[in-house]
């Protein structure tokens, strides 16, 4: 039986040794951080020490580091009404693009109600011309943008929506989920308010993320109340075992990323171009893309039965966003992107990660050819029950 290969990496990561280590170790530490005795400080030093190297990881300073209990908890705590820098209003207004992550569109505190969406072009990408139009002649928005699309990989222009945000007096929050790990993420470069990431999709435990909280946004009220753990924004004692895990694998992708990065692209090109041979279409392949992200189309592909074939491989890939690959549905960044019908409904990601071999790539090509086979026998005895 052959080994199976996994390439969903944009779904989850499988957790590195060096996170294992330090979730394992801090299971043994007893103490509560917000304690003052020795078992305390032993456990906020913990804390703090992974606050720092999430921190240093996407470029930001510690105490603007909320540990939360993922990405989506992260999105939800941004999405704040009220939010504002100092001299504006608070914002009243939520606009986001129409690729975001379902925990965005539904609109965290705002309401799906109060959602106003911001387009995008053929490839992906925000239309910063209707983004302006949204933003001009009215009250401050939140503006939340991904920084990368965790479907087609296509990178965000985020220095140009910030300049846009500021030029209203808005605020930006932006979604790094898909993208942390995969390029470089310097928080204070990218000049937004908020961003959220989540330690999975690093190599760290699932059930940890985190948002990073400008030093002058103001306003930013917790969702969860009760104690003042983490500077009074999310209460609850926090998750050392999960927190120490994620800073073990930030530690760990410091040094990584860029080899990482180098690698999946290298590998990406030649798993492109062997599903282009076998009649495959790439979506957004002219987009500035994550190096390791590849959605992919064709004639007749039902995405359902796409992943079930691959998976009879022995391969794992997805049809799109974890959050909802579970029930196949229709693509809505591929909708948002004005797809056609058949591609909303046939779009594949293949998303690869630091274990990925040219053999598991290969194996992918296999598969595909196989699928791509049926595909085309299809065809032909439709043409011929025409007759």
């Amino acid at each position: 039986m052959k080994q199976r290969v996994y390439l969903d990496w944009n779904a989850t990561t499988p957790l590195r040794p060096e996170a294992r280590a330090a979730l394992v170790a801090a299971l043994d530490i007893c103490g509560n951080p917000s304690s003052v005795h020795g078992e305390g400080r032993r456990a906020h030093k913990v804390l703090q020490d992974a606050r720092a190297a999430v921190a240093a990881l996407v470029g930001a300073d510690p105490e603007t580091v909320v540990f939360t209990s993922g990405a989506t908890e992260s999105n939800a705590l941004a999405l704040s009404p009220g939010v504002h820098r100092p001299a504006s209003p608070p914002v009243k207004r939520l606009i986001v693009s129409a690729i975001e992550h379902p925990s965005v569109l539904t609109g965290g505190r705002f309401g799906r109600e109060f959602v106003e969406i911001a387009p995008v072009d053929r490839s992906g990408v925000i239309n910063l011309v209707e983004l302006a139009r949204l933003l001009a002649n009215k009250p401050p928005a939140l503006v939340s943008i991904m920084l990368a699309n965790n479907e087609t990989g296509a990178i965000q222009p985020i220095r140009e929506v910030a300049e846009l945000v500021r030029a209203h007096g808005g605020v930006l929050h932006v979604d790094a989920v898909a993208a942390f790990g995969k390029m470089n993420i310097n928080f204070k470069s990218l000049e937004c308010d908020l961003l959220s990431i989540s330690a999975h999709k690093i190599g760290g435990p699932k059930g940890v993320g985190a948002l990073i909280v400008g030093d002058d946004l103001r306003g930013l009220e917790p969702e969860l109340r009760g104690g003042g753990q983490e500077k009074g924004r999310r209460a609850g004692t926090e998750n050392l075992p999960g927190i120490a895990g994620f800073g073990a694998a930030a530690k760990a992708v410091m040094t990584t990323w860029e080899q990482h990065a180098r690698h999946c692209e290298i590998l990406r090109k030649r798993l492109e171009a062997g599903l282009k041979q076998a009649g495959a279409v790439i979506i957004a392949e002219n987009a500035s893309r994550l190096p390791n992200t590849t959605l992919f189309t064709a004639p007749g592909l039902h995405a359902e039965t796409a992943v079930i074939g691959f998976d009879l491989e022995g391969i794992a890939v997805s049809s799109g966003s974890a959050c909802s690959s579970g029930k196949v549905q229709p693509s809505h960044v591929l909708e948002a992107m004005q797809a056609g019908p058949e591609q909303v409904r046939g779009g594949v990601r293949i998303s690869l990660g630091w274990e990925t071999t040219e053999n598991d790539v290969d194996r992918a090509l296999e598969a595909w050819r196989k699928l791509a086979g049926t595909l085309v026998k299809k065809k032909d005895e439709t043409v011929l029950e025409r007759f």
